[in-house]
C-alpha cells in the first residue's frame, strides 16, 4: 500500500505539476517516471482535395520509463497514404537521456539528447522527411525546456538522415539530410491549484515544427495548436491541427488534424513491498 502512494505521489508529480510540458507533437527533456509504462494511440487525419478522400493513419506506441534520466519508446504505424486500403507500414525506436536538470520551486530546467530509428515500407515519393510511418532513416538531436510556474517553453533540435533506393538513382531529386527544429509552448489552464488527483487538467499549447533540407534545400514551417485533457493524473486526450505556415517541399498534405489517447501505468516491473 505505502508502494502505490508513493507511486500515485510520483505520478502525480510528473503529470500534474508539468502537465504544460506534456506536448502533443514533440517530446520535452523530461521523462517518465522510473518504472514505468505508457501507452498510446495517435489518429491522424489528413484531407487531399486531389484524391477526393480523408487519409488516415494510426500510430501505437509503448513507452518505458527505464530509468529517471532514461526513457524509450517502440512504435508502429498503419495508413491508407499510399493506397486506397488500410496496411501496416512502420516500426519506429526512440531512446532518451536527460543529462542535465536544475529544479527549484515550481521551475526547472532540463536538457536530453535523443536519438531514433525507423523503417518504412514505403517509397520516398514527397520532398517531407520524418520517421513517422514515410521514411525509413535515423535521427538524433538535443532538447531544452524551461518550465515557469504554469508556463513551460521546450525547442528542439536535431539532425536526420533517410534511406531509400531512389537516392542511388536520382541523388539530387530530394533532399536525403535534413534539420528538423521547434519550438513549443505550453500553458496550464485549469485546475489553477491542486487540491487531488481526481482534478482534470486542461493545458493550451502552441508549437512550431520546421524542416530544412541540406540538399537541393527543400523547408517547411508548420503552426500546431492543441489543446490536452488529462484525467485522474493518468490518461491523457489531445486533440491538435498542424498547418503549413510557408513552405516549398512536396507533401502528402499540407493540413493534417491529430486525435491521440494515452494512460501511464506506474510500477510495472517494480516489486511491491510486503
Amino acid at each position: 500500500m505505502k508502494a502505490l502512494w508513493i507511486g500515485l505521489g510520483c505520478l502525480f508529480f510528473s503529470f500534474g505539476i508539468q502537465a504544460q510540458e506534456l506536448y502533443v507533437f514533440t517530446d520535452p527533456a523530461s521523462n517518465l517516471p522510473a518504472q514505468s509504462l505508457s501507452a498510446k494511440l495517435t489518429a491522424r487525419f489528413a484531407d487531399l482535395p486531389q484524391s477526393g478522400m480523408i487519409r488516415q493513419r494510426y500510430m501505437p506506441e509503448l513507452m518505458a520509463g527505464l530509468h529517471k534520466n532514461w526513457m524509450g519508446r517502440v512504435s508502429t504505424t498503419f495508413s491508407n497514404f499510399y493506397q486506397s486500403g488500410q496496411r501496416w507500414e512502420s516500426v519506429k525506436g526512440y531512446v532518451k537521456w536527460r543529462f542535465f536538470s536544475e529544479d527549484g520551486i515550481h521551475r526547472h530546467f532540463r536538457m536530453a539528447a535523443f536519438a531514433d530509428a525507423a523503417y518504412s515500407r514505403n517509397n520516398m515519393i514527397y520532398d517531407e522527411m520524418n520517421l513517422d510511418g514515410d521514411n525509413s532513416g535515423i535521427q538524433f538531436g538535443l532538447i531544452g525546456t524551461q518550465l515557469l510556474h504554469k508556463l513551460a517553453i521546450s525547442g528542439t533540435a536535431s539532425y536526420l538522415r533517410v534511406y531509400d533506393e531512389k537516392f542511388k538513382t536520382m541523388g539530387n531529386m530530394h533532399d536525403q539530410d535534413a534539420l528538423m527544429y521547434s519550438l513549443s509552448a505550453g500553458y496550464l489552464l485549469f485546475p489553477k491549484s491542486y487540491s487531488d488527483y481526481d482534478q482534470v487538467n486542461l493545458n493550451l499549447y502552441v508549437e512550431m515544427l520546421g524542416m530544412k533540407g541540406l540538399g537541393p534545400g527543400t523547408h517547411y514551417l508548420d503552426i500546431a495548436p492543441a489543446i490536452q485533457l488529462i484525467f485522474n493524473s493518468s490518461t491523457k486526450l489531445n486533440l491538435g491541427v498542424r498547418l503549413e505556415a510557408s513552405g516549398n517541399t512536396t507533401r502528402i498534405a499540407r493540413n493534417n488534424y491529430f486525435l491521440s489517447l494515452e494512460s501511464t501505468f506506474l510500477n510495472v516491473w517494480k516489486k511491491s513491498g510486503k
